[in-house]
């Protein structure tokens, strides 16, 4: 009989069951199972392949069996391809997750000099039609303002009766960075997997970009800029691995 794909299968198993107890500091003697039930409040890899990895965990135990003395294991029925297919999948999602940068690729991000008046925000606004503009002053960048925030300042100098031009003019983009806008913007490094990007956006609701930088510092020049605009640009990315679409 050719076990080749049994040794496929009980290789990927063992490698997503050390995984998850490293990661998650279980007990070795943790049952699969509970394990998996466990991880899927923490990983979203794990709660979006939960059931596949539970029935996996009782394939395992139909697959093998502890001969007597129980140091051995003699293998009793082999999984088809397709499970081999799925199981070594999951195990590459968890292990090796794909990199955000990998999906997105470095795109263009939009930008203006701190000590440029507003108009020319305005202006780059209108010519990139992005939402998300980063200020730089001598290449740090100082933050980020979005259309929202400008919309809101421009309707508080025209309710104030002051000249919406003079300020478009006169105000520098410096003095448009606001502390508390910029704490619906998080930075990951270019190491932040495709992953810890749903997460953010699950987790903070009120979460408007994810600025990717290289080392995930802030000042560091960007190299993308990721809003929920881009989940299905993800998602086709995620599709050559055939996995779950978010």
């Amino acid at each position: 009989m050719d076990i080749s794909n049994a040794s496929r299968f009980i290789n990927s198993y063992n490698h997503i069951e050390a995984h998850l107890k490293l990661v998650y500091n279980a007990r070795a003697t943790q049952n699969f199972t509970d394990l998996v039930k466990r991880c899927a409040d923490m990983d979203i890899t794990v709660r979006r392949y939960e059931s596949e990895l539970i029935d996996y965990g009782k394939l395992r135990n139909a697959i093998v069996h502890r001969t007597d003395g129980g140091a051995g294991e003699t293998v009793i029925a082999v999984p088809c391809d397709e499970v081999v297919r799925t199981i070594e999948f999951i195990e590459k999602l968890l292990c090796h997750p794909p990199r955000l940068i990998d999906a997105i690729k470095v795109k263009k991000v939009m930008s203006v000099f701190a000590d440029k008046p507003v108009l020319a925000a305005v202006e780059a606004f209108a010519a990139s039609r992005q939402k998300t503009l980063l200020i730089y002053d001598h290449g740090t960048m100082l933050g980020a303002i979005n259309t929202y925030l400008l919309y809101s300042k421009i309707l508080k100098v025209a309710q104030s009766g002051q000249s919406v031009t003079d300020f478009l003019k006169d105000t520098l983009c410096r003095d448009l960075v606001d502390a508390e806008e910029m704490k619906r913007y998080l930075i990951m490094g270019s190491e932040a997997t495709v992953f810890d990007v749903f997460v953010a956006f699950e987790e903070k609701r009120d979460l408007t970009a994810v600025i990717v930088t290289q080392n995930g510092i802030f000042g560091e020049k960007a190299l993308s800029i990721i809003t929920p605009s881009d989940f299905p640009r993800i998602n086709r990315y995620l599709e050559s691995y055939d996995a779950k679409p978010f």
